[in-house]
């Protein structure tokens, strides 16, 4: 399927926004909730395909789990279920399949698990031996997916002696696993993290009425639009100032390409100054998920940027890098990497045919979908292709940015 963006012309010049629930607090808590054996039901949960992904696994009464593409739940499962009695077997979609997760299963075996790979060695399914673990000391590398850690750091209170963890050599996506200490504080554990070593006491989780934060990754899509449409007001429903979300950065970004932010009590309040820089530079090292709707912003703004700290964009959803250049190019954007971790753009353009339609590949990643999306207010002929890839982490994107004058019309193909 696809879908023909079409751009309206719209009688409300300041739109209210019900933004969704974070997928990443969402499943954090489930997991939480889980380990505490609650009987509250958490308030505001995501309704993304993630979540009930996550959601489906823990009432289940199944002992083999589908999570599909997501890598979240993937990753919190693994370790979850590496502590859960029983022979489970754990797999996902084509994608999942080519996603690594060695690092995770060496360090859960290390502690004591019995995990083994079903079909390709270091990759999805895998065949999980639910057993008591003992925890001690543990070494992982810094850089590898913050999900890994996090997945560690939540079961650690409920393993034998508890957990001292030793990140080595550069630590990347940090407020992801400050967010995790910081949830599992809410139900009761308090852990230690100085310098590179983070330490887990051996302790009981305690069950509490805990509600999600509405997600700053979904409201960088409508920073995106108000860059683009400066007549516009947006106000944004549910974000928290003090938030938990790394990705509560993006309003920092966005104020440097010309969005203000202001908070108050009926929301969250986007306008454009009209001032752009002469260039952005940024080190998205604890933020790799703002990096393609900033990449895109940036290039349909006619500001050259290099992007850096994107190491972990090879292993997500597609890899991100080269999808931005493939699509990008589309556009007429002459894109370039060094295909290990960074992005950049120097004005390097070539003449499209506007007329004809352009179609956007989403490769199966909500991501680029969502940030491609706001292009069709500069581009007339935009197509995006599998656009409801977005029910990841935005179900309801489409009739959202419907309200910034951007419709749709599908095409079956």
């Amino acid at each position: 399927m696809q879908y023909q963006l079409t751009t309206t012309n719209i009688s409300e010049k300041s739109i209210q926004v019900q933004l969704p629930s974070s997928k990443s607090i969402s499943n954090r808590l489930l997991l939480l909730n889980a380990l505490s054996y609650s009987p509250y039901e958490i308030k505001n949960l995501s309704d993304s395909d993630d979540t009930k992904a996550m959601l489906g696994v823990l009432n289940s009464n199944s002992t083999t789990f589908d999570v599909g593409a997501a890598g979240t739940s993937m990753r919190f499962l693994t370790a979850f279920l590496s502590k859960i009695v029983g022979e489970w077997i754990l797999t996902g979609s084509e994608r999942m399949k080519q996603r690594p997760i060695k690092t995770l299963v060496d360090a859960l075996n290390h502690l004591g698990a019995k995990i083994e790979y079903v079909e390709k060695e270091g990759y999805p399914p895998l065949r999980i031996f639910g057993s008591n673990l003992e925890g001690g000391e543990l070494e992982l590398p810094g850089n590898v997916s913050s999900q890994y850690i996090s997945a560690l750091l939540m079961i650690a209170p409920t393993i034998e002696n508890g957990l001292k963890l030793t990140l080595t050599g550069e630590i990347i996506s940090r407020p992801y696993l400050e967010m995790t200490l910081a949830l599992m504080k809410e139900f009761g554990v308090t852990s230690h993290w100085k310098g590179n070593v983070i330490t887990v006491p051996e302790a009981p989780y305690q069950p509490k009425v805990v509600t999600a934060e509405s997600d700053w990754s979904a409201a960088s899509y409508w920073y995106e639009i108000v860059a683009f449409n400066p007549g516009v007001e947006v106000i944004l429903k549910g974000l928290k100032k003090i938030s938990l979300q790394g990705d509560s950065k993006v309003k920092n970004m966005f104020e440097k390409l010309g969005v203000t932010t202001k908070f108050s009590k009926n929301g969250t309040t986007l306008t454009n100054t009209g001032k752009t820089p002469g260039r952005f530079n940024y080190n998205f090292i604890n933020e790799p998920d703002l990096a393609q709707t900033l990449a895109v912003t940036c290039c349909l703004m006619d500001i050259p940027f290099h992007f850096t700290g994107l190491q972990t964009l090879k292993i997500k959803e597609t890899d991100r890098i080269s999808a931005l250049i493939n699509e990008l190019q589309k556009l007429g954007f002459q894109l370039t990497s060094n295909n290990t971790d960074d992005l950049k753009w120097d004005g390097e353009r070539t003449e499209i045919a506007l007329e004809s339609p352009i179609a956007i590949d989403t490769y199966k990643d909500h991501r680029m979908a969502m940030a491609f999306a706001p292009a069709a207010l500069k581009y007339a002929n935009l197509v995006i292709n599998d656009p409801m890839v977005v029910t990841k982490s935005y179900p309801h994107y489409w009739e959202d940015i419907a309200m910034a004058g951007i419709g749709f019309k599908t095409i079956e193909g």
